[in-house]
Order: structure tokens, then C-alpha cells, then sequence
């Protein structure tokens, strides 16, 4: 809850101080540094060492990171200071994740995991949904309050600490890994930075996954453009705008709680690959769309399509890896993810700036070329998205035949 309500804060600070679709692009390729160098590390590591502990430290890491943009944004501090700090949260936040995605498996018993998967998914998307609408709200009150947007950032520094508290109530057992014996060779560096990559690359069906989402999300990020479409196209205000963040996590939520009471997928696969088209077709229709409510209901449904393809991979991932090497490819699979996710936003924000920029070269006016930019953006991205289900297609055809999740 708490890193949504950052993460709308952050975009509705950055567009409004600033005007400009790169600097909400920069906001997230700037979180891509510590992913790409540390993910690979931080799955060693969770791997190692206690993962409980690993998470305490990094939310606590995480929350003073939190506090430090609450005051950055009580004094309208410079915003290479802001950038710096989302870079510390995230380096927190990439050490911390691949033991959080490990820790799991080891408090469920392996015949129910697969559903398990889905709750837990639920449960991170009521947080997600319940979060942007906290966002939201906080943003609209401490603009009218304070003039400037601290609450959500506060709270957010709240949420996390009080996670690494509850943290201490699980059992110290479900938190060591259990790989080969500790007195045994340890292999080199390299190798065990590799291990999880070459783990990857030799499971086939988890790499058409992971690829998939990738390319998917990489291309069509149009939550990351939110704050631009709320104020320029839509023209509603930062609470309207908190529950189009919200609304992503709404779709997942109501996706996830009727995969978690319907059947098991017969046909996992091809699911995935028709909800990720789908996801592509909500995004190009988001960006066409001028009414709020429309909007509104297309970026749930984003959300939901996105949630068949989180269940699907998120549970292949775990079930078909080794309790001793989860660490380890959760990383990849963050990198994966993370990438996809903030390249994504990095994207987003260059290709609006790219298209507002031949908008004006074909005459339109500046005002036109600010609604015309994020539109072909999104729009372009959605159709990219179902270009490139029909590539994994083709390529991975294991991943059209896969069956039952809890059959394998």
C-alpha cells in the first residue's frame, strides 16, 4: 500500500512541477540502475542468508527513503535529490525482493501452492488498489492542506516499518533456504551469479513466460502516462486520477479471486497468451478513449488480463525451481519484470515526448501536440503488445500446448 501511494505521489509531483513526459520517463528508468546491477546479487544473497532478516533491513532501509522525500517534498527540494532518493528506495527494494518472492513456498505445502499463488496475488493487489486510492486521496489532501504532497510519502515510510515488524512473526525456519549441505564446496561467484540465469535459459516454459511479459508490459505501459492523460486529456483532478492508479489493482483483484474459485486453467498457456493479447487490446482502446469513465474501465481491465499472465508465470516460476536456487531465479524473473516495468515507464515517456514532437511538425497545434503525444504512445504500444504475443506464439509453441499449472 504504502509503494503505491509513493508511486502515484511521485508521478503527480514530477508532471506537475515539471510539464514534462521525459522527466515522468526519467522517474522510471532511473529505477532500472540498481535492478540491473544489484537483482542477480540480491538472489546470492537470499539464497545465503536468513531472507526475514534480508526483508526487515531493506523495508526499514526503504522507509527512510520514504521520509527523505516527504521533507525533499515539504521544502520543494530540487528534484536530482527526489531521483536520488527512488534510486535508494529501489536499490532497497531490489535486495529485498527476490527473498520476499522466496520466502513463499516454504509456508505453504506444495499441493496447494499453485492457489496459494492466487491469493497471495489477491492480497497484493487489494494492498495495490487500496493504495493508489489512499494515494490519491493523501495527494488531494496535502495539496490543499500543506501545498505539497509529504502525507503520502509519510505514510508510505509508516507502511514499511510496520512490515518489518510483522516480519518478525514468521517462524525463523520458513526463512533459511534450504539448498546443499553448508559444510560442502561453495562455487564460485560467478557461477552462483549465473546459476539462475542458466536455469532459465534451460527451462524453456518459464523463458517463453518471462519473455512474454517483458516485451508485453515493456510496450504498453500506459499507467505510466496517467498523470498526463488525467490532467490534459481527461482534465479531472489528483483524486480522479487516484483511482485510475487504483483501478489496474481493481481488475487484478476481481481476476484473481475468480481464478482462485474457478477450476484450474486446462490450458494455462494458451490463457496467458489470449489475456496478454487482450491486455494490448485494453491499452489501445485507453488511448483512444476520451471519457473518464471509459478510461477508467479500461485500465481495470488491463489489470485484470495482466493478472492471468502474473498467476500463470509467478506459479511456473516457484513450482519448477529448487527451494536452494529461489533466490536465485526470482532474480532473473525481477529483472525480467522490473525491466519490463520501468523501461516500460522510460519508454512511455520518450516515445509521448518523440510523437508531441511530430505532432508539431505536421501542424498540429501545442496544445493538440500535448494530448496527441501520450495518445500515439499508448496506442502504438497496445498494437506492439499484440505483435508480440503473436512472436511468442510462434517461437515458444510449448507455451501454447501447456497445460494444468498443478500437473507439472
Amino acid at each position: 500500500m504504502g509503494a503505491q501511494a509513493t508511486a502515484a505521489a511521485l508521478a503527480w509531483e514530477i508532471s506537475v512541477r515539471t510539464g514534462s513526459k521525459l522527466a515522468l520517463g526519467w522517474l522510471a528508468g532511473v529505477q532500472v540502475i540498481p535492478l540491473v546491477l544489484l537483482a542477480l546479487p540480491a538472489g546470492v544473497i537470499a539464497d545465503r542468508i536468513d531472507r526475514r532478516r534480508l526483508i526487515q533491513v531493506t523495508a526499514v532501509l526503504n522507509a527512510m527513503c520514504s521520509v527523505g522525500l516527504a521533507f525533499l517534498s515539504y521544502r520543494t527540494g530540487s528534484l536530482p535529490w527526489m531521483y536520488g532518493l527512488v534510486i535508494a528506495s529501489a536499490t532497497a527494494l531490489t535486495l529485498g525482493r527476490p527473498a520476499r518472492s522466496a520466502l513463499l513456498p516454504n509456508t505453504v505445502p506444495q499441493a496447494i501452492f499453485a492457489n496459494a499463488i492466487t491469493w497471495n496475488s489477491s492480497i497484493f493487489q487489494v494492498s495495490s488498489m487500496a493504495g493508489a486510492a489512499v494515494g490519491g486521496l493523501l495527494i488531494w489532501i496535502s495539496e490543499i492542506t500543506w501545498g505539497t504532497l509529504a502525507l503520502p510519502y509519510l505514510f508510505d515510510a509508516g507502511a514499511a516499518l510496520f512490515y518489518a515488524i510483522i516480519m518478525s512473526r514468521i517462524p525463523r525456519e520458513f526463512g533459511i533456504p534450504k539448498g546443499p549441505d553448508p559444510s560442502a564446496p561453495r562455487p564460485s561467484a560467478v557461477h552462483q551469479l549465473s546459476a539462475g540465469l542458466k536455469f532459465v535459459w534451460n527451462t524453456k516454459i518459464i523463458l517463453a513466460t518471462l519473455t512474454l511479459d517483458l516485451f508485453a508490459v515493456l510496450l504498453g505501459g500506459a499507467v505510466y502516462l496517467l498523470p498526463f492523460f488525467a490532467q490534459d486529456i481527461l482534465h479531472v483532478d489528483s483524486l480522479h486520477y487516484g483511482w485510475l492508479r487504483a483501478g489496474e489493482a481493481i481488475g487484478a483483484f476481481v481476476m484473481a479471486v475468480a481464478i482462485a474459485h474457478l477450476p484450474p486453467m486446462k490450458k494455462a498457456g494458451r490463457s496467458m497468451l489470449l489475456a496478454v493479447a487482450g491486455f494490448g487490446a485494453a491499452t489501445i482502446v485507453f488511448g483512444l478513449s476520451r471519457n473518464y469513465w471509459l478510461s477508467l474501465a479500461m485500465i481495470i481491465l488491463i489489470g485484470a488480463f495482466d493478472n492471468v499472465s502474473v498467476v500463470v508465470r509467478h506459479t511456473l516460476v516457484q513450482v519448477l525451481t529448487p527451494d536452494g536456487m529461489r533466490g536465485r531465479v526470482s532474480a532473473v524473473n525481477n529483472i525480467f519484470i522490473g525491466a519490463s516495468n520501468e523501461l516500460g515507464g522510460l519508454e512511455s515517456g520518450l516515445t509521448a515526448a518523440m510523437f508531441a514532437g511530430i505532432a508539431l511538425s505536421m501542424g498540429h497545434t501545442p496544445q493538440e501536440a500535448e494530448v496527441l503525444g501520450p495518445t500515439w504512445s499508448v496506442v502504438f504500444g497496445g498494437i506492439g503488445t499484440i505483435v508480440i504475443v503473436a512472436f511468442t506464439a510462434m517461437l515458444f509453441p510449448g507455451l501454447r500446448r501447456y497445460g494444468k499449472l498443478e500437473a507439472h
